[in-house]
């Protein structure tokens, strides 16, 4: 069996060779890049990922060839995203929240209850705060946000009724390993524990946790409601993924490639965003034929505990970020 460093070396060692066009003439060899994400095959955000890498394929003549690798192939999402630095993938989709590991500032867009709703979080992409975190990630990191999709808003399933935020006080809870994630859960008191996304099932399962948190389509697609009975739309995170180009694979396109993968890259983003709104409207139903209790809860209750046991500044986010994303219309 091969290891994962082994194998993320050679891929590292394939993206090299192939970009210095070794084998053919450097002026007309085929680029063949790799794109990694975490998520599952049936998931759009890899089905409109496979549609980007082919429309690149055709709107460059064949001189890109993208390997899409999705569900961890490459490596958590930890892994992938420091792939970017190390040159063994090229694009990645992955959450602000680890893009806020090289720019803290950008992950105030996982802070509870900060968008009103999906539309808010659109119109948000295309203003110029995100102009700004977004060019500060990139001065950070060197690497490039080239498109924004919407993930879904999330909610927190359980073994019991969730209904105000004091019902989640002791529970063991699966949260990723990210400030603004915790903001929520903490604040009503639960244990939280940092599970590797790909574990989550199996956590639930065995009862190494009680609960989790994520989008209707997530919850859907990792098949979490076979070993959770409640569903409760806490709704506290509109969550959102960026696509993410490495420092060296944007710097060697020409301006004329670059506004390729750009506009592949924004339409499929949108493609993706479409569906999993179409899919959140009719999971709610899907998920009570299923006999899942999915039920509402006192959100004002929620946002008010983050507010005072989980302040803003607790996590190092900019104050007038907060204020121009709540601005926006």
């Amino acid at each position: 069996m091969i290891g994962r460093r082994t194998l993320l070396a050679a891929l590292g060692a394939a993206v090299g060779l192939s970009a210095l066009g070794v084998g053919a003439g450097a002026a007309s060899a085929q680029t063949k890049l790799n794109w990694a994400h975490v998520y599952e095959v049936t998931e759009p955000f890899h089905t409109e990922s496979l549609w980007a890498a082919d429309e690149i394929k055709k709107r460059t003549d064949g001189r890109y060839e993208i390997q899409v690798y999705p569900a961890s192939q490459l490596g958590k999402e930890a892994d992938i995203n420091q792939g970017l630095t190390l040159g063994t993938v090229d694009i990645i989709i992955s959450g602000s929240s680890f893009a806020a590991r090289e720019f803290a500032p950008i992950g105030v867009t996982y802070y509870p209850y900060i968008f009103r709703n999906p539309d808010h979080l659109i119109a948000y992409t295309k203003s110029d705060v995100f102009k700004e975190l977004a060019k500060g990630y990139e001065e950070a990191s060197g690497h490039h946000i080239a498109a924004v999709t919407y993930y879904g808003t999330r909610h927190a399933t359980a073994n019991k009724p969730i209904k105000t935020c004091a019902d989640l006080q002791g529970v063991k809870m699966r949260v990723p390993d990210v400030p603004a994630y915790l903001a929520m859960p903490q604040a009503c008191g639960a244990n939280t524990a940092p599970i590797a996304f790909a574990e989550v099932y199996l956590a639930l399962q065995n009862g190494t946790v009680d609960a989790q948190e994520n989008p209707l389509t997530t919850i859907e697609a990792k098949k979490f409601y076979e070993v959770q009975s409640h569903i409760a739309l806490t709704g506290h995170i509109t969550d959102h993924l960026n696509t993410v180009i490495s420092q060296s694979r944007w710097a060697s396109l020409s301006d004329e490639d670059k506004t390729i993968f750009s506009e592949v890259m924004l339409e499929a983003a949108a493609r993706a965003t479409k569906i999993v709104q179409e899919r959140e409207t009719a999971l709610v139903a899907t998920f009570r034929e299923r006999g899942i209790d999915v039920s509402e809860v006192d959100k004002a209750d929620f946002e008010r505990a983050v507010k005072e046991r989980s302040p803003l500044e607790k996590y190092g986010y900019r104050q007038a970020d907060y204020d121009a994303i709540r601005a926006v219309q």
